[in-house]
């Protein structure tokens, strides 16, 4: 049986939200005989689709077993900087795989692979209409905390900050702003009860952990930077061609299949 792991931050958000991991025993690896392994360094806002797109693959490969850790995209740049034990990087913009494969020399070009949007959430408890009042919702008196993801090391924080100042309420909401340490901690905060309302990734408004939870607004795509989402294979790869299959299985049709089902747009889109 095989067992794939979040740890980190988002090993406890996963718990706060009720995220929930297959656990599966480890066989020893004895490279292809009993199989091998990717370990992938994956976005914070991927938690839910790439689970599911990993139960994908794992089925068409059963000789090759995917390990994913979820986090902020300016965390694991930090990490992935100094050699940290990874094989694959899903960041949650392009930036990052690019000034990582420069930093490291990298053979390998980086890849985009999904293009993500923002959305205004609020709990299912709320009175607010979200869908009617848009961006408003975030100017009524009883949104007293608002979450987004940290700007200083997330795509998705960066994004909240730009949209918010684009549509002129950045002023009015900045002294509520409470900053998580990725997109899913900001959306962990909304769900139970620490914020009122956030500004965060459509995929997890979309995830079933989430989706029956609360309602959203879609904040207008030209209000701030494109989140194309990229990604790179390091130069230290245990087993480069395992690496190389997981890629090539969400850039086809079954892994933007997964992606598209939980809001993403195709890149180049």
């Amino acid at each position: 049986m095989r067992r794939w792991a979040a740890v980190g931050v988002a090993a406890a958000v996963a718990a706060a939200v009720g995220f929930f991991l297959l656990e599966r025993e480890k066989s020893p690896v004895t490279k292809r005989v009993q199989g091998s392994r990717v370990r992938v360094a994956a976005a914070a806002d991927l938690q839910f689709a790439f689970e599911e797109l990993v139960a994908s693959f794992e089925r068409t490969r059963p000789d090759i077993r995917v390990e994913a850790s979820y986090g902020a995209s300016g965390n694991f740049f930090a990490q992935l900087v100094n050699h940290a034990p990874f094989d694959v990087f899903l960041s949650a913009d392009m930036d990052y795989p690019r000034r990582l494969a420069n930093e490291l020399g990298s053979a390998e070009a980086p890849f985009a692979y999904t293009v993500g949007h923002l959305v205004v959430w609020v709990p299912r408890r709320s009175t607010l209409a979200v869908d009617q009042l848009g961006i408003k919702t975030l100017l009524d008196p009883s949104v007293r905390k608002i979450a987004i993801a940290n700007p200083r090391h997330a795509p998705y924080g960066r994004a909240a900050e730009a949209a918010l100042k684009s549509l002129k309420v950045y002023d009015s909401v900045k002294g509520r702003l409470v900053l998580g340490e990725n997109v899913a901690q900001a959306a962990q905060f909304v769900q139970s009860g620490a914020a009122d309302a956030g500004v965060f990734s459509r995929s997890l408004a979309l995830a079933p952990a989430i989706r029956d939870a609360g309602r959203f607004w879609e904040i207008p795509q030209d209000t701030y930077p494109r989140l194309e989402q990229g990604g790179l294979i390091l130069p230290w790869a245990e087993d480069a061609s395992a690496a190389i299959a997981v890629r090539d299985f969400l850039l086809g049709n079954e892994g933007k299949a997964v992606l598209r089902r939980f809001g993403f747009d195709a890149p180049g889109g």
